[in-house]
């Protein structure tokens, strides 16, 4: 074999092959990350805004006025005014119409049909939404590794919000003496409508990045805050199902004192009620005192979190945990004002969708304590 010489240029079949510009995660299908992204965000304006009509709708007292689940044909309203005197007639059948709206004639009717039916239909079209995306990105094979389960997460909660959505009027409505829902059911249904609103802003926040680019940011990432935000978040979801509890039962507008409830610090009906457990779900002045109290709680552990986010060393988490505690004092001065004049439906209203608000804001602050933006002399690194 000849020898060669020292400065002789080796050819391209003698190169070695190039070495892969990353690792593993790089090489695995990135999928339509960010169609996906927008296609989340997409639900999340429309759940949210199911939230808000599902908030008007009991606020008008509007939510037994369909007092059947047709998933189909429900889809239709009331066309000729024989089929708009049928569903009256229903109506008049239970016993919020024969107790709370005796005098109530086919317009007023109309006027909480319509309440509802537009509710029943939003709930109809986010699961369109939902079930014609996921399709299309699964079809298409443009879901990126490891997220055909978590994209279809969003779809099975809500199947299951609508049976939960039947269940909660069905309390009103078949073989009952209440005039309203239940409220431990409306609880149960606003709470799983949180559940998925979190889970589409959860997921949406994570495709806003590369699974790369997520892994090098969980290694700076601040586990004590990350915990501490894990439970100021489940704090606040105890708050909503709490705060649903006192609308189903209209406890807002039965203690219409601020700081004391009927000039007491600690109402004396609290514990009225027998067998015991019914004060904790049906009793206004046990629901409401409870939920000032746990309120008061949120507020002094959301100062907690704030003060230990003033420690991290990123920009964006500091800043993220500032505008979580600027909804907290928003949200408190809303309820302080709902106490005060009766719970209107426009403070209403807004008090329930700044916990929304809040809520999200949360899981943001949750997301960059667990992911932190880089940061460099030239900002932060996105």
């Amino acid at each position: 074999m000849a020898k060669r010489p020292v400065f002789q240029e080796v050819g391209e079949a003698a190169r070695p092959a190039p070495l892969p510009a990353g690792g593993l995660i790089d090489a695995a299908p990135l999928g339509a990350r960010r169609a996906i992204r927008a296609w989340l965000v997409v639900l999340f304006i429309m759940v949210m805004a199911m939230i808000a009509l599902g908030g008007a709708t009991r606020l008008t007292g509007s939510g037994l006025s369909i007092t059947e689940w047709r998933v189909v044909t429900g889809t239709l309203p009331p066309a000729s005014a024989a089929e708009w005197q049928a569903e009256f007639d229903k109506y008049q059948q239970i016993p919020q119409f024969r107790e709370v709206n005796p005098d109530m004639d086919l317009g007023g009717f109309k006027r909480i049909y319509w309440w509802e039916w537009s509710h029943r239909l939003l709930g109809r079209l986010v699961g369109l939404v939902w079930a014609a995306g996921f399709a299309f990105f699964w079809a298409t094979r443009r879901i990126p590794q490891g997220w055909v389960g978590r994209l279809a997460l969003p779809g099975i909660l809500g199947g299951l919000q609508g049976a939960v959505g039947w269940w909660m009027v069905s309390s009103g409505v078949s073989g009952t003496t209440l005039t309203h829902v239940a409220s431990w059911r409306l609880a149960t249904h606003l709470g799983l409508g949180f559940a998925i609103l979190g889970v589409i802003a959860w997921y949406a926040l994570m495709l806003g990045r590369s699974e790369a680019a997520l892994m090098r940011a969980r290694r700076a990432g601040e586990a004590k805050l990350f915990s501490m935000s894990t439970g100021l978040m489940h704090l606040t979801f105890v708050q909503v199902l709490l705060g649903a509890l006192v609308a189903g039962i209209d406890a807002g507008r039965q203690y219409t004192g601020w700081p004391k409830m009927g000039g007491e610090w600690i109402p004396a009906a609290a514990l009225d009620l027998q067998p015991l457990w019914r004060n904790f779900i049906e009793n206004p002045a046990l629901v409401q005192f409870i939920h000032r109290i746990v309120g008061y709680l949120l507020a002094i552990f959301a100062v907690v979190v704030f003060l230990r986010a003033r420690r991290s060393p990123h920009p964006s988490t500091r800043a993220a945990f500032a505008a979580m505690l600027a909804a907290v004092a928003v949200q408190i001065g809303l309820g302080i004002l709902n106490v005060i004049h009766g719970a209107p439906l426009g403070l209403a209203l807004a008090h329930q969708l700044t916990a929304v608000a809040l809520f999200v804001l949360i899981l943001r602050g949750r997301y960059q304590a667990r992911y932190p933006f880089e940061t460099s002399v030239r900002g932060t690194l996105r």
